[in-house]
């Protein structure tokens, strides 16, 4: 047990930088603070398990049987996590529902945290010898039910806020909250592998190993939180007194004219250059209603923003490789098409036009340069 005793307090090391890193930075706070403390529980949570797996003892007990419970609070705080992402918002004292299981893990194991000294050496020796800690093992199984169920909708809202971004921005790629997916997937695999050493006693799958991939998930969790972008909040819902107005239908007389103005909006000022360009402003440019003008791209082009905008800039890069007197980079192409990367260009690139855009550049005499420019 030593060598996992090291492991997790390694794990406790990272935990305890990336908490103070995540609280200080100022790139989403709300959700960054949310993640703080989770990591934070973790970090305790593993140096607990350091002590008493170096060191079993009755002493420690009590201890080792609250951290235990804690995993009854990482599927409500990742799901709290994604709600304070995407929507820019912090806990509230409503958010104490969100407590319920591990409360109620407490209530079930209430007698042991009341004993007195000699009863937690006569406990202690229990355990020694095959008893178990109560509740089990249905708490295990309602542990697993009750967490997954948060993560599920964590993902459930993760999926909602992404189809919003793809209605309202031309830069949804870059705040699809791709790394939230890794943080639901890696817990998921922990609870799975908990839950088969549980059900199933699988020799080489035990307590130290499930809390060994914990320490994994920290370091994963550190590197993917720290390079976050920042995230654009959903948008608050409108007052009643100034509810959108209901949409347009098919036939509406006004998306002739609708459908002429975004044309000369892209054809001529070329508004698509815009990295960060949002149907707000596309509509007060064109100088109709947003829902009116997000109509019109959903109906007239079947299509949202996103796709629409993104359809605009990669024709226009197409025309500048095709164009032999164009001698700019690929990247530098990109960049004026509206892009804010090179991975992200090629994948839209690609996507529409079925190849790279250096092969879709490439001309007899060029293969080289466009094969360095590709990567």
């Amino acid at each position: 047990m030593i060598f996992w005793s090291l492991v997790f307090a390694i794990g406790v090391g990272q935990a305890a930088l990336l908490a103070f890193a995540l609280w200080r930075r100022p790139v989403n706070p709300q959700a960054n603070r949310v993640l703080a403390g989770w990591i934070a529980l973790i970090g305790v949570d593993l140096a607990i398990k350091a002590m008493y797996f170096h060191g079993p003892a009755p002493e420690l007990l009590k201890a080792y049987r609250l951290v235990s419970l804690f995993p009854f609070l990482y599927g409500s705080l990742f799901y709290l996590y994604v709600r304070a992402l995407t929507e820019a918002r912090g806990l509230s004292g409503r958010d104490a529902v969100h407590l319920s299981g591990f409360v109620l893990a407490l209530a079930v194991n209430a007698g042991v945290f009341a004993h007195d000294a000699a009863q937690d050496r006569a406990f202690f020796e229990s355990l020694r010898n095959g008893g178990h800690w109560p509740g089990r093992p249905w708490l295990d199984v309602l542990l697993f039910v009750y967490g997954l169920s948060y993560v599920i909708a964590g993902l459930v809202r993760v999926r909602r806020y992404r189809r919003g971004l793809l209605q309202r921005r031309s830069d949804a790629d870059r705040m699809s909250l791709r790394w939230i997916d890794a943080m639901a997937v890696w817990q998921i695999v922990i609870w799975c592998i908990a839950l088969a050493q549980w059900l199933v006693r699988i020799p080489w799958i035990d307590y130290p190993l499930i809390y060994g991939a914990v320490v994994a998930w920290v370091f994963v969790i550190g590197y993917l939180s720290l390079n976050q972008v920042t995230v654009a909040a959903e948008p608050a819902p409108a007052p009643i007194a100034e509810a959108e107005p209901v949409p347009a239908s098919a036939d509406d007389p006004r998306f002739p004219a609708v459908e002429a103005r975004l044309a000369q909006l892209m054809a001529q000022e070329q508004l698509y250059r815009e990295p960060a360009l949002t149907i707000g402003q596309l509509a007060k440019r064109s100088g109709y209603p947003e829902y009116l003008v997000s109509e019109v791209i959903n109906r007239c082009f079947q299509s949202n923003f996103w796709d629409y905008i993104n359809r605009q800039r990669i024709e226009a890069a197409r025309a500048c490789l095709a164009d032999a007197g164009d001698t700019r980079t690929i990247l530098d192409i990109a960049y004026a098409c509206g892009y804010t990367s090179k991975s992200t260009f090629n994948a839209a690139f690609k996507r529409q036009l079925g190849q790279t855009p250096s092969a879709y550049r490439q001309r007899p005499g060029d293969a080289v340069s466009a094969a360095r420019e590709d990567g």
